[in-house]
């Protein structure tokens, strides 16, 4: 298995059990999924709309798309959308935003603030 390292996160720390959260991944207008917390996991699933469809491919990292995906981690594929909260301007939007006052800014908090787009991929990220 090869190790995703993440050094540009070091201090992030996972979002807490009882957080509600929800993304929804699109492109374009084709709804391919959603990524939601469950406790202390990370749950990817492909959309009906999706599934129902055979223009676009499945993520690399979700390959059936009948199936859920569970994890601990967050996997590169949302990872590579949270940049690091050492660099000035993202710790300038925090602080702006008044969500320094945390005590860890975490994964969940970074994606919904900076993850909408990313140069790694065409695929967005909306806030459910």
């Amino acid at each position: 298995m090869i190790k995703f390292v993440t050094d540009w996160l070091t201090g992030v720390k996972p979002p807490a059990a009882e957080s509600e959260l929800c993304f929804r991944v699109f492109f374009n207008k084709l709804e391919i999924g959603a990524l939601t917390r469950d406790l202390d996991e990370w749950v990817f699933r492909y959309a009906d709309e999706f599934r129902a469809q055979d223009k676009v491919k499945p993520i690399v990292d979700f390959p059936n798309v009948e199936k859920e995906y569970r994890n601990a981690q967050l996997w590169p594929f949302f990872l590579l959308r949270i940049p690091s909260p050492t660099q000035p301007a993202v710790r300038y939007h925090l602080e702006k935003h008044r969500l320094n006052q945390l005590e860890e800014v975490d994964e969940g908090t970074l994606l919904r603030e900076f993850g909408r787009w990313s140069v790694a991929n065409p695929f967005e990220l909306q806030p459910a």
